[in-house]
Parts: C-alpha cells; sequence; structure tokens
C-alpha cells in the first residue's frame, strides 16, 4: 500500500491552527545502532544517564534496547541479536540513525485513527502492554524513508519506560550537561519531496507551517536548500523538513541522502539553559562542533546586539547567534555522531527567539562545506 499522494495546501491554509488531536510530548527517540551498549558511552559522553534495558535478560531475545535519559530527552539505542533481523537490514542499509519518533498523546485511538483516515499508513493499530508499572498503548504510522512515528499512551503506567524494560540502577558516573528537552527534529527528504511531506504533517496530524526558507534564503556560493518548518498548535513540536536545491555543487542534503541511502533524521536539536556552560563542558569531554569563522564573531556584536551572555565565551566556543522579532537564540552544531556524514546533534537555547538561526545559515552552510570538501563529498 504506497502513500496516498496528497493535494497541495495553500500556503494561507498550511499557517492554520488545526491540531487534529494532543500531543503532549516527544516520548523518545529510538535509534537503530550496531551496537547498543557500546552506543551508552557515547551517549553517557552528551550527559544522557542508562534507566531501563531490554534483552536477553528480560526474555526479549530479539534485540538488547538501553533507554538514555536526561531531564526530558530520552534516547532508545536498539540493535538486532540476528543477521537476519529488519533492525540489521535497516544498520546495514542507513548506519547508525534514527528510526522511531515517538510522540507522548493523550488518546492513542484518536491519534490512529485521525491519521490514518487522513491518509498516513498504518503500520501498528492501537495496542496495549502491561506490567507491574501498569498499562502503556501504542500505534504507529509510516513517517518519510523507513522512519516511524509512535503514539504513546502512557497516562496509567508508572514503570521505568515501556513493559518488557527493567529499571537499571543510577549510573552515578554519569554527571548531566545541561540538555533539558527536544526542541525540534530535521528531516531531510529527497528533492521535490518536501510540499509533499509538508502536507502530509498538515493533513494527518494537523500541524501549521511555521516558517518557510527557501534557496534564496539558504545558498552558498556552491549549494542550496529549501526548508520548511512544521509544529503542532502549542508551538512544542516542530518538524522542520529539507529537501535539496539545484547547485553547482553537492549540498549538504544531497551528502546526507546518499550516504543514509534515503530520507531520515538529519539532526535533533537539544535544549539547554545555559549554552556556555553545556558547550563548554561538552567540548572538555571531546565532543565535535562545527566551527565558523573568526570574521563571523567580529560581526557578531554589530548585527545581534545586546545579550545576556559574554560575547568573548560566545567566540571561543564557537556558537552561533541569531535574532527575530521575538528575541535572540544561541546555537551550534556538532560533527556527524558516527563515520557516515549523516545525523549530527544541536544544543539550542533560546532567549525569546522563536525561529531557527535563519541568520546563521550562510556562514554555517560554508563551514559544512569545507568539511564535505575534507570528505572529498562537494
Amino acid at each position: 500500500m504506497a502513500i496516498q499522494e496528497f493535494p497541495r495546501t495553500d500556503e494561507r491554509s498550511l499557517e492554520e491552527e488545526a491540531d487534529l488531536f494532543k500531543i503532549n510530548a516527544v516520548d523518545h527517540i529510538e535509534l537503530w545502532v550496531g551496537n547498543a551498549k557500546q552506543s551508552v558511552y557515547y551517549w553517557k559522553t552528551w550527559g544522557f544517564k542508562p534507566i531501563a534495558y531490554s534483552g536477553l535478560e528480560t526474555a526479549n531475545r530479539r534485540h538488547a534496547s538501553w533507554v538514555v535519559e536526561q531531564n526530558q530527552i530520552r534516547f532508545v539505542l536498539s540493535t538486532s541479536y540476528s543477521p537476519h533481523d529488519e533492525m540489521a537490514a535497516h544498520h546495514l542499509l542507513h548506519g547508525d540513525g534514527v528510526k522511531v519518533i515517538a510522540l507522548e498523546v493523550e488518546d492513542i485511538k484518536a491519534a490512529y485513527h485521525e491519521t490514518t483516515t487522513r491518509g498516513a499508513k498504518g503500520v501498528q493499530a492501537p495496542t496495549e502492554a502491561q506490567d507491574e508499572g501498569g498499562i502503556v498503548r501504542t500505534a504507529i504510522i509510516q513517517g518519510y524513508g523507513q522512519t516511524l512515528f509512535k503514539f504513546v499512551e502512557r497516562s496509567d503506567y508508572s514503570g521505568a519506560f515501556l513493559p518488557g524494560y527493567k529499571a537499571l540502577p543510577e549510573d552515578r558516573t554519569v554527571i548531566p550537561t545541561g540538555l533539558e528537552a527536544i526542541d525540534h527534529i530535521v528531516g531531510n527528504v529527497e528533492l521535490g519531496k518536501m510540499d509533499y511531506w509538508v502536507n502530509w504533517f498538515h493533513q494527518t496530524m494537523g500541524f501549521r507551517q511555521i516558517v518557510h526558507y527557501d534557496d534564496k534564503v539558504i545558498h552558498t556560493e556552491y549549494s542550496a536548500l529549501m526548508s520548511k518548518v512544521m509544529g503542532s498548535g502549542n508551538g512544542r513540536i516542530k518538524f522542520p523538513i529539507n529537501e535539496p536545491a539545484k547547485g553547482r555543487k553537492k549540498s549538504q542534503i544531497e551528502e546526507f541522502l546518499d550516504y543514509y541511502l534515503g530520507p531520515g533524521v538529519q539532526h535533533i536539536a537539544l535544549l539547554t539553559d545555559d549554552i556556555v556552560a553545556t558547550v563548554r563542558e561538552l567540548k572538555n569531554r571531546g565532543l565535535e562542533f562545527l566551527r565558523v569563522p573568526q570574521a563571523y564573531y567580529d560581526a557578531l556584536p554589530e548585527r545581534i546586539g545586546e545579550i545576556q551572555e559574554n560575547y568573548a565565551d560566545i567566540a571561543e566556543l564557537g556558537i552561533l547567534a541569531d535574532r527575530d522579532d521575538e528575541g535572540y537564540l544561541l546555537q551550534i552544531f556538532s560533527k556527524p555522531v558516527q563515520d557516515r556524514p549523516t545525523m549530527f546533534m544541536e544544543v539550542i537555547q533560546r532567549r525569546g527567539a522563536r525561529g531557527f538561526g535563519v541568520g546563521n545559515f550562510k556562514a554555517l552552510f560554508e563551514s559544512i562545506e569545507i568539511e564535505q570538501a575534507r570528505r572529498g563529498n562537494l
């Protein structure tokens, strides 16, 4: 069954709020990886504590899954035991990457009914699972590429994570880094497919278009891309969608599609209340971030104006800044989290700003192109 083709929605309609069911938060993001146990140590570096586990010791004979958490952010790291499992095939094709974006909803039946009757492909109808912690209800629909969107209703559950998982003793070796919540999740799709997925989010979930950037805004001398941001009515859930645009050389979106072998999650933006302290700690732990030229920082005070942070700290750490009508934001982007140049992370702090750093796009993408050139992929 192919996903239904959605008629193009006019821009005015896309900006209307029309939540079809209530989404409370991003419940978790599940990554299918080559070695979940080793991945736990990588995410510990980011300040995530392992809190729950499912595997052979819990009678799960298909895969091992480790749940890591920091404040409101929860990742699940999963690896199959068999080379013949779907997880193994997914990893062979894509490498480490996001397989499931799970959204906490208040009514699982409403979420599944509204999305599937409006054109989303159902993968798992509402299903209950229970243990001594209570009952959890889940349902799944197909998203872009091989990415799944899972709905989770957990109001009747008090366990560590989900039925089938056991709680882990507190890992006192992990020191949090100040990451608080997920700000947005960015998906890369093929050329010509951005509007399709914009309409998909609008028509199946009732999301509205928050902002639109075309290739006149997001471009460098060599490459360009287009992006639209879809969000829930309350603005808590945001899904930017990127597609490549024609340029003189290969864009970062094309590089991602080449190495991920299809659409998928490009990056996850994590909120912090103190980006200077967070980034300094992450760098001290050896994590690598993209760096823009010093000229960017020479012009920054005049472009952004007064901020609470120290500009010397911003420049030292390589943090980017942008301002809109609501305030300003600070952001920084990691290098890819695996050897393939695919998924990376963003750390972001908002001081009122509701945008996504459009004023930083040119400098940031020129830095990405430098990395692409080093890899021979520009």
